[in-house]
């Protein structure tokens, strides 16, 4: 068997393809297979057994050869416009088409002119009339088409047999399977939807994942491709007069190097979560490796910051940092860290030359507005008092009760 794949063309993972096989219900989705097709077929198949009166009428030869040959084919056309309908009606949510209520039409007719001629065995056909409208025609229309078949069964049963037997043994089922088809309809509506729900579902699950990776992959590689090519250029200058120095410089690239690999390793599987005490000492490591003045105004988290809220807050810091670094041109940068009405706010500010006046947010300021809401928080930029650059991320603090060693404790 073929791998499905969704709407945008990828592959089913395995566990969508597991759901998919166990939800087959043969009337409730479009047949794909010729397999499937023919469970369908045979489900709605199964209740012509109860047209075992009329085919019986017929085999008795209680009526002349050209009566019965016409009676035959009658019940033939009648059967097949009913698979039809029923097979082709069942779930599709679209408009029934103009020959659907000409078919309609053609059985009832057929239905009366069989009933009245050759009698009561042949009343049986306005229950499959009543569950046909109940399959082809959209709700507004089969809640009065079922009653209104009941009634012409009424009317010409009274003619052909005793209204106490026909009371129990047709109008009752044609009015219940009538509407237990409305209601079968109703249901496979509904599952259709939650079908093409659990779909998109899956889609946007998998879309948010390529954000993620996206947002992960551009924070940790930024920072470290700009720390890499700042020692970089710093070890180039060192070399004709400091070897030793270079070297140590060389030195701090691998570890970076190495350090970027665990990050994007982690990232991709899901478990990279920074921190802010790494991402301050890695801000101080980066700037003085700039040769920007650095000030810093934070120790740590406080205490109460839950983690997903400290993680939106470092990676904050790693892409203002990084931006400072890369863009700013800036002789110092203010790293400062307040808490205030249950607000933890985040100031990174510098004395460069700050973003021109049309300059768009980029792909790393996007992807950290996007960590922030997710973390209940906001993020504000604009320039500085000094006409450098200023980035205010804030999240809100845990309000569990903090214990005296700083841990959360929860009642």
């Amino acid at each position: 068997m073929s791998s499905q794949r969704d709407r945008s063309g990828e592959k089913w993972p395995p566990w969508r393809e597991q759901v998919e096989a166990a939800d087959s219900g043969a009337l409730a989705r479009v047949p794909e297979t010729r397999r499937q097709a023919l469970v369908k077929l045979a489900w709605v198949g199964v209740w012509l057994v109860y047209l075992g009166a009329p085919v019986s009428d017929l085999a008795d030869g209680g009526h002349g050869t050209l009566v019965t040959a016409a009676a035959t084919l009658g019940l033939a056309a009648f059967v097949v416009a009913y698979l039809a309908l029923v097979f082709l009606r069942t779930n599709t949510p679209e408009k029934p088409e103009p020959w659907m209520y000409g078919v309609l039409i053609a059985q009832t007719a057929l239905s009366a002119l069989l009933s009245a001629t050759l009698g009561k065995p042949w009343l049986v056909l306005f229950v499959y009339v009543a569950v046909a409208c109940g399959a082809a025609l959209p709700f507004r229309e089969s809640r009065w088409a079922v009653p209104a078949v009941t009634a012409v069964l009424a009317a010409i049963g009274a003619a052909v047999d005793s209204p106490g037997d026909l009371y129990p043994a047709l109008l009752i089922p044609a009015l219940l399977g009538g509407f237990a088809m409305i209601g079968v309809k109703q249901l496979v509506r509904t599952m259709r939807e939650l079908r093409e729900a659990r779909e998109t579902v899956a889609h946007l699950a998998a879309t948010e994942e390529r954000l993620r990776l996206a947002r992960d992959l551009h924070d940790l590689l930024g920072h470290s491709l700009s720390l890499i090519t700042l020692k970089s250029e710093l070890a180039g200058r060192m070399l004709p007069d400091r070897p030793g120095d270079a070297a140590e410089q060389v030195a701090d690239i691998e570890k970076v190097s190495r350090q970027a690999l665990v990050d994007v390793r982690e990232a991709v599987s899901g478990y990279r979560r920074p921190t802010l005490t790494a991402e301050l000492a890695g801000a101080r490591t980066a700037l003085a490796t700039a040769g920007i003045g650095a000030r810093v105004h934070a120790d740590g988290p406080p205490p109460g910051l839950a983690p997903d809220a400290e993680g939106a807050l470092a990676w904050a810091l790693r892409e203002a940092v990084t931006n400072v670094v890369r863009h700013s041109g800036a002789g110092t940068c203010v790293v400062a860290l307040t808490t205030e009405g249950g607000i933890v706010t985040l100031t990174v500010s510098d004395d460069g030359r700050g973003p021109a006046e049309d300059q768009r947010p980029g792909n790393g300021l996007t992807g950290l507005t996007e960590r922030l809401i997710l973390a209940g928080g906001t993020l504000d930029t604009g320039r500085a008092g000094d006409g450098g650059f200023t980035l205010r991320a804030s999240v809100p603090l845990d309000l569990a009760p903090v214990a005296a060693d700083g841990r959360r404790t929860r009642e």
